[in-house]
């Protein structure tokens, strides 16, 4: 009986090592199989060149010539907004050397046509802009007429009987 049991356990203990071993070996395969498509990724990605808003380094690193152009503040999101729309490939800086600071507009060269049409655009907005009245303003006007109506005078009283 002794014996049998014996025979049993290392039985136990060989096909568990088995086991281990296969499973090892897929968890290997696996984790092989997922590195090779995060290279495969990762290369896809450096290929890819990167389109809008850019640091000045890959601007210039793409080797088609790099021109720049200075706005103010005025309105950046607003006219990021719009060389996205675009499709402008653009670094924007700012010179803080300057009082008030100076943001320079980096583009391609070959975005020239492109920018032209955006300035223009944006140039279309910032006069709109101008021309519409504010909000804000009209509510505070508003705001004065009402307060120089006079109030009417309620009473509100309850009478309760008993």
């Amino acid at each position: 009986m002794q014996e049998e049991i014996e025979n049993r356990t290392i039985n136990l203990a060989i096909s568990t090592t088995k086991l281990t071993g296969r499973a090892l070996m897929s968890a290997f395969r696996k984790f092989m199989q997922h590195r090779s498509n995060v290279k495969a990724k990762k290369a896809a990605l450096a290929n890819e060149k990167p389109v809008g808003e850019q640091t000045i380094d890959q601007l210039i690193g793409q080797n088609q010539g790099a021109t720049n152009i200075e706005i103010e503040k005025t309105d950046v999101k607003g006219f990021k907004k719009i060389l996205d729309k675009y499709g402008v490939d653009y670094a924007i800086t700012k010179d803080p050397s300057q009082e008030p600071p100076r943001y320079l507009v980096f583009f391609k060269a070959r975005d020239g046509d492109a920018l032209t049409a955006a300035f223009k655009e944006y140039n279309a907005t910032l006069v709109q802009e101008k021309k519409t009245p504010s909000v804000l303003k009209q509510l505070s006007k508003f705001k004065e007429l009402v307060a120089g109506i006079p109030k009417k005078v309620r009473e509100k009283s309850q009478e309760r009987d008993l």
